[in-house]
């Protein structure tokens, strides 16, 4: 039989955190975060990382647990997540994964395979040298290239993340097929867990209100501040970790690249733009139960009982864990 999983995403800034809490304490549960950069230290407000009185004692995993120089990816994130997930049910508890990184939840349900390409390979040298020759205009030149050969990843990666990018074209070069096709295979395999997979989700204009609110309240609570310390200790724009939404628009005004002004407002509009791809990576996905906020009064107590009742119906092949 298959161990059981809840799955709770969706879009940045659409109130995830606080129904996993509820959920987590419901269900005797503990939280794995499916986040690529809640898991670094000293990196708090940029990536709105739930602080300890959030968590209000459930246990979370993934949080906190790498520093911003060290490499986090998709296959590090499964590796890790298994092994917390073999804890949580060793424990007779409930294992509730959230966070708003697709990729990383398909994963981990499908045991998604990761070939590795050797670290020496010629093309990745041949990307970046050319990222390095070309700047600031890297991004847009290795994204064309990547359209050109996969549309379906170029539709799926931003321009900006220079590693998964140079990964997809490499792959393409060395296979003479899109890795779009390999991730596609893999979706259609078998999950390894019985799921429940639901995504949070709201009327578009009222999500970017919230995301340009919470940008608001991530200046007040310092970001640029943040990102100072992380320079004093050695951190460059060159990490993956620095390359997070609201680090790498605050090194632009740090560098004297930008106004503040322009920098919140690019991590506004950025922002934004991630939360449409997310949206259209989870609408791509199998079996997954949307539940929409529709802004009414009590809405988190109509999705949070919507989420229980269905729990309540799949007991019977839960009752090792529930």
């Amino acid at each position: 039989m298959k161990q059981p999983l809840i799955i709770l995403t969706g879009p940045t800034a659409a109130g995830k955190t606080a129904l996993s809490i509820r959920l987590a304490k419901a269900l005797d549960g503990e939280i794995i975060s499916a986040d690529s950069m809640q898991v670094y230290r000293h990196m708090d407000i940029g990536s709105a990382k739930i602080t300890p009185e959030e968590m209000e004692g459930v246990p979370h995993h993934l949080i906190d647990v790498l520093e911003p120089w060290e490499e986090f990816n998709v296959a590090a994130f499964q590796r890790m997540a298994r092994k917390a997930l073999d804890g949580i049910y060793a424990r007779g508890r409930m294992p509730i994964v959230t966070g708003g990184t697709g990729f990383y939840i398909q994963a981990l349900l499908y045991g998604v395979e990761f070939e590795e390409n050797p670290e020496d390979s010629p093309v990745r040298r041949e990307l970046y040298a050319l990222a390095e020759k070309e700047g600031e205009q890297a991004p847009g030149i290795l994204h064309a290239m990547l359209r050109q050969v996969d549309p379906a990843s170029a539709d799926a990666i931003h321009p900006n993340n220079i590693k998964r990018v140079i990964r997809a074209i490499e792959y393409y070069r060395l296979t003479g097929a899109p890795i779009s096709g390999h991730n596609q295979a893999m979706r259609a395999k078998d999950a390894d867990y019985d799921f429940l997979y639901y995504v949070l989700t709201m009327d578009r204009a009222r999500l970017y209100e919230r995301i340009d609110r919470r940008v608001d309240q991530m200046m007040e609570q310092g970001l640029v501040g943040e990102v100072e310390r992380l320079q004093k200790m050695g951190c460059h724009r060159g990490q993956t970790a620095m390359q997070g939404l609201g680090y790498k628009e605050i090194l632009d005004f740090l560098e004297g690249k930008c106004s503040l002004d322009e920098a919140v407002y690019i991590l506004k509009r950025d922002t934004r733009h991630f939360a449409k791809r997310q949206l259209t990576w989870f609408k791509r996905e199998r079996d997954v139960r949307w539940l929409y906020l529709d802004g009414a009064p009590g809405e988190q107590d109509r999705v949070f009982s919507q989420i229980m009742k269905e729990i309540g119906d799949k007991r019977y092949t839960w009752n090792n864990i529930c």
